[in-house]
């Protein structure tokens, strides 16, 4: 099928576009867990209806056409092809049934998000601009309970009614990032992970660390919040990168 049958085929095409390219460029950074995390992005008014990669498919083969579409609020969806597995839909579900600002979601396993999410004090302390960027703006999950099925779901859910916290810190688990749109969110996934990185890094250095004031952090995660566009050009950008070198993301 081309890819103009597929447009008129498809609902949402521009969104799948934006989320396959998503998967592709979080799989070339290394920040996917083989074929288990998970992105979905609501396309209905309340939320509860919401695209998602197939079951057990590696990021970087994912195209706009191989989403699914993921009722919240029917568990008949877990029947259907390429449904997924009972995680994806307990957390992600949970999400989009409680937290209608979260329009996008995406849960991955990043090593250096990770590695904060198993430390005692998983607070990201402001040290450099980009940790600042989320001052006041992450929710640590300090009471994890096992795999994402349907109750984890709901509790990690309950952690993100707050919409100025985009970011859940799941202890013992990976990360959560929550946004408006695929280009918002990735933008947070990328940034996190670097913020995350830049602190472990210091943290391993053993040197005392030089704090940013509360002032200071938050006045600079309000700047960054208002800067105009950056998430969607960063996208833009990456998206004119895969185009370049052929990638049937787009298709």
């Amino acid at each position: 099928m081309s890819v103009t049958e597929l447009k008129t085929n498809l609902s949402n095409w521009q969104e799948r576009v934006d989320l396959a390219a998503a998967f592709r460029w979080t799989a070339r950074l290394n920040m996917h867990e083989g074929v288990a995390n998970h992105f979905s992005l609501a396309i209905n008014d309340d939320g509860t209806k919401f695209l998602m990669n197939p079951n057990q498919m590696h990021f970087s083969r994912i195209k706009a056409s191989d989403l699914i579409v993921v009722d919240a609020n029917d568990p008949e969806t877990l029947s259907g092809p390429n449904a997924p597995d009972p995680t994806a839909w307990g957390l992600h579900g949970g999400i989009h049934r409680h937290c209608p600002h979260a329009r996008c979601a995406m849960h991955v396993h990043s090593i250096h998000a990770t590695v904060l999410a198993a430390l005692k004090d998983s607070r990201l302390l402001p040290i450099d601009q980009n940790c600042a960027t989320f001052f006041n703006r992450y929710v640590i999950d300090d009471h994890y309970g096992g795999l994402a099925f349907e109750e984890e779901g709901e509790r990690c859910a309950d952690l993100l009614t707050d919409p100025k916290q985009k970011v859940m810190i799941m202890g013992n688990h990976g990360i959560m990032i929550i946004g408006a749109t695929v280009a918002e969110t990735f933008n947070r996934l990328y940034y996190f992970e670097r913020a995350a990185e830049t602190y472990i890094r210091a943290l391993q250095t053993g040197q005392p660390l030089r704090v940013l004031s509360d002032d200071v952090a938050e006045k600079t995660a309000q700047e960054v919040e208002d800067y105009p566009e950056q998430d969607e050009r960063h996208l833009s950008e990456l998206k004119a990168i895969l185009d370049e070198e052929g990638s049937g993301y787009a298709s």
